[in-house]
């Protein structure tokens, strides 16, 4: 049994995660914030910590004694920039900083993003990318995420780090893949951008949380960064299915998950999207929250395909999803219309 610590434990990946570790046996303590929802953990065994990643004095208090951290909070959309650095980049800082301040300082498993690597190598429709590429954000968001992996570059002679960076994730309790589940179930209509076939990566949910876990236990750390002769990549896995379909194809999917026959795709030009994005961005920043579709997403919705090898943490890890990606579609579908969320 660990002592492990999770942050973002009351968020849609964490929770997950709290409710894998749960099933371990280990024993878990979620740093919340004091204002945040608690719906996602309600019912599961956990010790609460109150504090944010922001504060590193607060986050040192609660990492005191635990073996291993799962660093799992961070900001995915915001209506200012400074936040996703605030959060993805510096809090990640304060979180290692105060495991550097431990007796025995703890195993740190980050959860990163595809976004900070970047679409496909090569162009729109390049290969899959691999950890050994150089990474290549296009969004404030992937460029953040990528701050706080460099963040942890510089700790790695001081503490052993695992950085995962997972594709679109998707599962039971998901909010926003929910969006594409009802447009897909009550207007039979997926809409794709663009008019090529762009390929998509994707994890769900649970495999995620397991891929984590195998990595906090048996993965390889980033090395020092004094150390130049650790093989490209080292301490770094991309978390994703073995499956990779088009965009375009994805819809096709979530219908017949859904029961339904045929769904028409409607693709949308990126111009189009860009002044979408535009119209948004600027009714975002009037409601004081953001949308969806924005300026940063859109960079990442143009940018082609995004796509990763889940080879390493296979080989490495001895990771695999425990069911076929039509299946994960079929139970995330059959739980949201459970729960009346379609």
């Amino acid at each position: 049994m660990a002592k492990a610590l999770v942050t973002g434990a009351n968020g849609f990946v964490g929770s997950q995660l709290v409710r894998a570790l749960n099933a371990r046996g280990d024993a878990v303590t979620c740093l919340v914030r004091r204002t945040s929802s608690l719906e996602m953990i309600d019912g599961l065994k956990v010790d609460l910590a109150y504090g944010d990643v922001t504060d590193r004095s607060s986050v040192r208090s609660a990492i005191a004694g635990k073996e291993i951290v799962y660093h799992v909070a961070g900001c995915t959309r915001t209506i200012r920039v400074d936040d996703f650095y605030r959060v993805n980049g510096h809090g990640t800082g304060h979180v290692l900083w105060a495991c550097t301040r431990q007796t025995t300082p703890p195993v740190v498993v980050i959860v990163s993003s595809l976004a900070a690597a970047g679409p496909a190598v090569g162009g729109r429709d390049g290969r899959m990318r691999t950890e050994t590429d150089r990474p290549q954000p296009v969004s404030h968001y992937g460029r953040s995420k990528r701050s706080g992996e460099r963040v942890a570059e510089r700790f790695a002679g001081r503490l052993p780090i695992t950085v995962v960076r997972p594709p679109i994730i998707f599962g039971e309790r998901d909010r926003i893949g929910l969006d594409m589940f009802r447009m897909v179930d009550r207007l039979r209509t997926h809409v794709v951008p663009g008019l090529a076939r762009y390929r998509m990566s994707l994890i769900h949910v649970a495999d995620l949380a397991q891929m984590l876990i195998l990595a906090a236990h048996g993965g390889r750390r980033l090395p020092a960064p004094e150390d130049s002769g650790a093989p490209p990549g080292q301490g770094y896995y991309f978390a994703a299915c073995d499956e990779h379909p088009a965009y375009c194809d994805l819809g096709q999917m979530i219908g017949r998950a859904l029961g339904h026959r045929h769904i028409c795709n409607v693709h949308v030009i990126a111009l189009l999207i860009w002044i979408l994005a535009g119209a948004n961005e600027t009714a975002g920043r009037a409601l004081g929250r953001p949308l969806y579709l924005n300026l940063d997403k859109a960079r990442e919705v143009t940018a082609g395909s995004w796509v990763c090898s889940p080879q390493r943490a296979i080989d490495e890890l001895g990771f695999a999803v425990a069911a076929p990606l039509a299946e994960r579609l079929r139970r995330t579908g059959e739980w949201y219309r459970q729960k009346g969320w379609l």
